[in-house]
């Protein structure tokens, strides 16, 4: 589904590097994690997948289902399957959730919304996660607090439906019960035909997720792939092994 290959990149207009020789391959029906320690490029490369304009790629290649994505302008990659929750989501005043969800549903798939069955579409999303159905009438994060915000990043990606949803940090900041919401959104999210990366500083969000493949970042390239037994080891001895 995803190839990244030799991968290199940096901040645009600046001689600073980020991403230095990385290496993925995510195929469907799985789950990747990425992990690492702070200024790694963690958050860098999933901008880069979307192609951010702050950032620029100067080596390498980003394949989505065999089509390089690497010139995509971002809206254009959501298109092709591609979400992505952020770090620290946008406040977007004057929109609801539902005129937003409702926008970005009929951008993505080019149809007219079905208004009668995209509202039963919601009503179920949130009821699935056990968010209060208030929200969907509520400006776009506005005046959420840091849980309800992951969360109502999770109904979008449940409502979008996309191929590859990359989580950035989905989990930071939040208490136990919002972790837990988040972990089952993705699990209500994956199926045979779908993938997830997450990318995460710690091993709570995974914890009851069936992961295939945790990967160490450091330095800007993937240092060590292993399975879930990596990222408790990791929880409890740090990254010092694989830091230079």
């Amino acid at each position: 589904m995803l190839v990244i290959k030799d991968l290199y990149a940096k901040v645009k207009d600046s001689d600073k590097e980020i991403i230095k020789g990385l290496n993925l391959e995510i195929k469907e029906n799985e789950i990747h994690v990425i992990m690492g320690p702070n200024g790694a490029g963690k958050s860098t490369l999933s901008n880069i997948i979307f192609n951010n304009p702050k950032y620029e790629i100067t080596k390498g290649y980003i394949l989505f289902e065999g089509e390089k994505i690497n010139d995509l302008k971002p809206n254009e990659i959501a298109k092709k399957g591609i979400f992505m929750s952020f770090q620290i989501p946008e406040v977007i005043p004057g929109i609801t959730n539902a005129e937003f969800l409702k926008s970005a549903k009929t951008s993505i798939t080019g149809e007219k919304v079905n208004l009668f069955e995209f509202a039963n579409e919601l009503d179920e999303n949130m009821s699935k996660l056990n968010i209060n159905k208030d929200y969907i009438n509520r400006e776009v994060n506005v005046g959420f607090s840091g849980g309800e915000k992951k969360k109502n990043e999770i109904l979008q990606m449940l409502t979008l439906n996309p191929k590859l949803a990359i989580l950035d940090e989905t989990d930071s900041g939040l208490d136990v019960d919002a972790i837990k919401t988040v972990s089952n959104g993705i699990k209500i999210f994956k199926n045979e035909h779908n993938s997830v990366l997450i990318i995460t500083h710690n091993n709570k969000i995974i914890k009851d997720l069936d992961v295939d493949y945790v990967h160490i970042l450091v330095d800007g390239k993937i240092v060590k792939t292993g399975n879930k037994d990596l990222a408790k080891e990791i929880e409890e001895k740090g990254y010092k092994e694989y830091e230079n």
